[in-house]
C-alpha cells in the first residue's frame, strides 16, 4: 500500500508531527511512503523527510507559501496526489490539517477520516477515532482507496531518522495565476501564551477547577517553573476565562505526550483524559479520592492542593536549583 504524507512546517522547520505520520503509515501497512512539503524554503525539511523514510519528496517553495493559505495549499497538494497515485494520503489533525484535508476531500471526492488515535488492523485498514467530545470511540473500516486520514498529534510515536536514507526530491513550480487564490496572509501575530510549545513539552503542569479562582493559577506556574515544564489547563478553566486557550489540554485542546504530567485539581473528565492519558508518568493531586483522574494516574495524592503544590514546588526548587 502506497502512502503520501503531508508534512507541515513550523516556523520554517519540519513539524514533529511529520515523524509521527511515518509511524502512522507503517501501522496502516504502508509498503512505500512519499511526502509533500510546502513553504518559503523547504530544502532542509525535504532532506529530513528522506531520512525519515520518504521514497519521493514533492516540494513547493515560494515566499507566498510561508503562511498556510487554504486555496493555494489545496491546489498544490491535489496536483501531487494526482501524480503520486497513493492509496492513502495522511496528515496531522492540527489547525492546518483540519482546514486542508476537508477541502481536499471535497475537491477530490475522496473519503476522509479525521482525528485517528489508533490503528486496529491494516488489512483492510481499521482505525479508531474519538467522537462526541471523547465520550465514545468510533471504529472505522476503510472499504476503498484512495482515502484521506488525519492523525491526532502525539497519538503515534515519532519515527527515528536514518542518516543513510535519501529520498528523491521533486521540485514543483508554483504558478499563482492558475491557482486562483483569493486570499493571502500578510502577517502572523503570536499571542504571548502561544510562545510555549505545549505539544513538545517533556513536563506539563496542568490546573483545573480545583484551583477555585484564576489568581491561584500562580501555584501551577510556580511548580511548572520549578520543574522546567509548560503550563496546561482543563477545558473548564479555559472556558471560564482563567487562562488562554493555548494552554488547553484535551479533546478540544492539545493532545500531549510528555514524560511527566501533573494534574492539579482536575477531576479527570474523559475529554481531558483523551488529551493526556498517553503521558509517561501522571501525577494527580485532588482532594476527592474518587475522582476519575486517579484511574489514569501513575501516582495519586489525595489532599489539599493548596498545601501539596507549594510543598512540591519547594522540594523541586531545592533539588533542581530553579
Amino acid at each position: 500500500m502506497k502512502t503520501l504524507i503531508f508534512a507541515e512546517l513550523k516556523e520554517g522547520k519540519l513539524s514533529s508531527t511529520a515523524a509521527e505520520l511515518f509511524t502512522f503509515a507503517l501501522s496502516l501497512g504502508a509498503s512505500e511512503a512519499s511526502a509533500v512539503v510546502l513553504g518559503e524554503t523547504v530544502e532542509e525539511a525535504a532532506k529530513e523527510l528522506g531520512r525519515l523514510g520518504a521514497k519521493t519528496i514533492y516540494t513547493f517553495s515560494d515566499p507566498k507559501l510561508k503562511f498556510f493559505v487554504d486555496e493555494a495549499y489545496a491546489s498544490l497538494v491535489s496536483k501531487v496526489i494526482a501524480e503520486a497515485k497513493s492509496d492513502l494520503i495522511l496528515g496531522a489533525a492540527t489547525f492546518t490539517g483540519k482546514a486542508l484535508f476537508p477541502r481536499l476531500a471535497a475537491n477530490l471526492k475522496f473519503p476522509l477520516v479525521t482525528d485517528v488515535s489508533k490503528v486496529e488492523s491494516n488489512s483492510p485498514p481499521v482505525v479508531v477515532r474519538p467522537s462526541y467530545g471523547g465520550n465514545v470511540y468510533q471504529k472505522i473500516k476503510l472499504e476503498k482507496t484512495p482515502a484521506l486520514l488525519t492523525a491526532r498529534p502525539k497519538s503515534f510515536p515519532a519515527a527515528r531518522p536514518d542518516l543513510s536514507k535519501n529520498g528523491e526530491i521533486k521540485t514543483g513550480a508554483v504558478d499563482w495565476p492558475s491557482l486562483n487564490v483569493r486570499t493571502s496572509v500578510l502577517e502572523k501575530v503570536k499571542e504571548e501564551a502561544q510562545t510555549l510549545n505545549l505539544g513538545d513539552a517533556d513536563i506539563i503542569v496542568s490546573g483545573g477547577r480545583g484551583l477555585r479562582e484564576p489568581a491561584n493559577f500562580s501555584l501551577v506556574r510556580e511548580l511548572a517553573a520549578a520543574v522546567g515544564g509548560a503550563v496546561g489547563a482543563s477545558r473548564a478553566v479555559v472556558d471560564a476565562g482563567w487562562i488562554p486557550y493555548a494552554h488547553q489540554v484535551g479533546q478540544t485542546g492539545r493532545t500531549v505526550n510528555p514524560k511527566l504530567y501533573f494534574a492539579c485539581g482536575i477531576s479527570g473528565a474523559i475529554q481531558h483524559l483523551v488529551g493526556m492519558q498517553s503521558a509517561g508518568i501522571i501525577v494527580a493531586i485532588n482532594r476527592d479520592k474518587d475522582a476519575p483522574i486517579f484511574g489514569a494516574a501513575t501516582y495519586g495524592i489525595v489532599g489539599d492542593l493548596f498545601e501539596i503544590i507549594p510543598a512540591l514546588t519547594k522540594v523541586f526548587k531545592e533539588k533542581l536549583g530553579r
